[in-house]
């Protein structure tokens, strides 16, 4: 058989029963759209959680206090047996690689200015926070390198909050009042964002100690560390722990480098994309059931044209391939109009929707289509090997 003969052979049942063909497909399609779909949302859902995390660069710890249990219970949700000071953050600044250090305390306050208030983060923290962070000021200038234990009341704001309080007019050598507390403000940060729903422009930032007594807390929630990045993060948190065991005596803290972070949430939110793919898989399925049935019924309405192929000495390899291709482009056919349903939704989706991560991974999209070719393929298998058993005496007197 001529391969244009049998292109034309293959072709002319899909083509001659339209509206089923169009049906069959469909099934196809619905499962390759809704696969493109999740997966986009999954991925780009994906790579906004990991740039939210690494904004900040990678080479960052951070040191909890309270240990975290192999029962999963988060840091800082054990108490302590000695929390953690301003002592043990001023022993890690001094650590050999250690580039930059701020001290953690955050709360939550009413802040007033100029006559108007608003109630906002308040972040205790210390004179590296531009380091550390990668932040940069708009104007003024960052916490002076105070002792910490006696930090003068000075206060950076977010800028958010500088809008907020003051709008367009310069904040700086202005008084800000925080709590029952009277600050000096002192400079402004350029915008930030947010970081997982953590607004960093609505914030004001002022020293840790001064944030300790605004709260009455003994000990800092967080210390952060920015090493050198050609160190090792393994060889930085094993410095950082030998010496805070020798300051508590025992490790009643929680070391947490950025780059197990990254790797733990990178694996997590793949496992995420795979999972929400594979419910549109479920849609594949009954495309196949479709494809099967009318492969089936096609089998039953041409058994007189097998037979005349048989007679005119067609093979049975060739007509099982004949059915199998007939599968494959309804399969295919139904597989391309849901990759551009797929992919044009979630274009759609994420004009419409801003604030939502969608971004299309194409390797997802060509493994769709790979799979939706390999269902039709499967599901024509049966059939068309019915076909090629059909003795060409008996099919010839079917009509």
């Amino acid at each position: 058989m001529r391969a244009r003969d049998f292109a034309h052979l293959s072709l002319s049942s899909v083509l001659t029963q339209r509206m089923r063909s169009i049906l069959t497909a469909l099934g196809i399609a619905v499962g390759i759209a809704a696969v493109v779909l999740l997966t986009s949302i999954g991925e780009g859902v994906r790579q906004f959680v990991l740039h939210e995390f690494s904004q900040f660069g990678t080479n960052l710890i951070a040191v909890n206090p309270g240990r975290t249990t192999t029962h999963g219970v988060p840091s800082g949700a054990i108490a302590s047996v000695r929390p953690l000071t301003l002592g043990d953050a001023d022993a890690l600044a001094r650590l050999a690689h250690v580039e930059a250090m701020v001290p953690g305390v955050q709360g939550n306050a009413e802040t007033s200015a100029d006559g108007r208030s608003r109630r906002t983060t308040v972040f205790g923290t210390g004179p590296q926070l531009l380091q550390v962070w990668n932040a940069k000021l708009a104007l003024g200038r960052s916490l002076p390198a105070d002792n910490p234990r006696t930090a003068r009341a000075f206060a950076v704001l977010g800028s958010k909050l500088r809008s907020e309080l003051f709008g367009t007019r310069n904040p700086l050598g202005a008084r800000l009042r925080i709590g029952g507390e009277t600050f000096r403000i002192i400079g402004a940060l350029a915008p930030q964002g947010q970081v997982l729903g953590f607004d960093l422009d609505d914030t004001v930032y002022i020293p840790a100690g001064r944030a300790m007594a605004l709260f009455d807390r003994e000990g800092l929630m967080e210390i952060d560390v920015r090493y050198a990045a050609d160190v090792p993060s393994s060889l930085m948190a094993e410095r950082i722990r030998k010496v805070l065991i020798q300051r508590h005596g025992s490790e009643d803290f929680t070391i947490t480098t950025q780059e197990d972070m990254l790797s733990t949430l990178g694996n997590i939110l793949s496992v995420l994309t795979l999972a929400v793919g594979a419910l549109g898989g479920i849609s594949l399925l009954v495309g196949a059931v479709g494809i099967f049935t009318i492969m089936n019924i096609g089998v039953r309405e041409r058994t007189a044209e097998i037979g005349l192929l048989r007679a005119l000495g067609a093979r049975r390899g060739q007509i099982l391939a004949l059915f199998l291709g007939e599968a494959v482009v309804l399969a295919s056919l139904g597989g391309f109009a849901g990759l551009a349903v797929g992919a044009g939704g979630a274009h759609l989706l994420g004009w419409l929707v801003p604030a939502l991560p969608v971004k299309t991974p194409w390797i997802y999209a060509l493994l769709a289509e790979l799979l939706a070719a390999f269902i039709g393929l499967l599901a024509g298998v049966l059939p068309a090997q019915r076909a090629a058993r059909l003795d060409p005496v008996e099919a010839l007197r079917e009509e």
